[in-house]
């Protein structure tokens, strides 16, 4: 019978595993139809085959893997529809939340946070840093949304984070010169909302979204 610190211990490898294979997949570093061998990932992070199993099973029920009998683990392809209906309810989310802050009176409540974000993706694109700016963005328009207070639309804006963050990695290495482009459209949505000009706000979050669709 297996002891707690086993079953710990067995958790921590299959979550390790779970990890390292979606933070692959997201990146694009294994894109979409990439066969994954079970017996190379064992090696790769020094784990055995039932974790990495387990971690392949959730993978799978995220949709970010297909588990076929022959190839075995295949990263999915995002297809373009899949795509463009994520963007779409992104763009939704963000807009109806923004209209919330303003309507609110929250908008002092997020400004101060959004030129901090700013001021990091300044950076990163002075250095380059394409993984920080990412990340950063996911945190800038997190913000806004989280802001609204609207526990509904930060569940959805959750639920759709790592398809979105899958996205601006396809875009933003498919295409670098969006890192300065992007840093531009963040600088106008915090001006529309510091001005409190939620329809401003919503021109230019379609704008930016455009931008994704752009790249499918």
């Amino acid at each position: 019978m297996s002891t707690p610190s086993t079953n710990t211990t067995a958790q921590a490898a299959s979550d390790r595993a779970y990890d390292h294979v979606k933070r692959a997949i997201i990146r694009g570093d294994l894109p979409g139809g990439t066969a994954i061998s079970e017996n190379a990932l064992c090696q790769e992070i020094g784990v055995s085959r039932t974790p990495v199993h387990e971690a392949f099973l959730r993978l799978a029920a995220e949709d970010l893997l297909t588990l076929e009998s022959r190839k075995g683990a295949v990263v999915r392809p995002m297809s373009p529809s899949e795509a463009a209906d994520v963007l779409e309810m992104r763009e939704a989310i963000e807009s109806t939340a923004a209209t919330r802050v303003v309507s609110d009176g929250r908008v002092a409540d997020v400004t101060p946070f959004l030129q901090a974000m700013l001021a990091e993706q300044e950076q990163a694109v002075a250095t380059g840093d394409v993984d920080r700016f990412i990340e950063v963005d996911a945190e800038f328009h997190g913000a806004v949304i989280g802001a609204s207070r609207n526990a509904i639309a930060v569940m959805f804006a959750r639920t759709l984070r790592d398809r979105q963050q899958r996205l601006r990695h396809h875009l933003m290495r498919l295409q670098p010169s969006q890192l300065q482009a992007s840093l531009e459209d963040h600088r106008a949505l915090a001006a529309a909302l510091e001005a409190g000009d939620a329809l401003r706000y919503a021109e230019v979050l379609r704008a930016h979204v455009a931008s994704h669709r752009g790249a499918l």
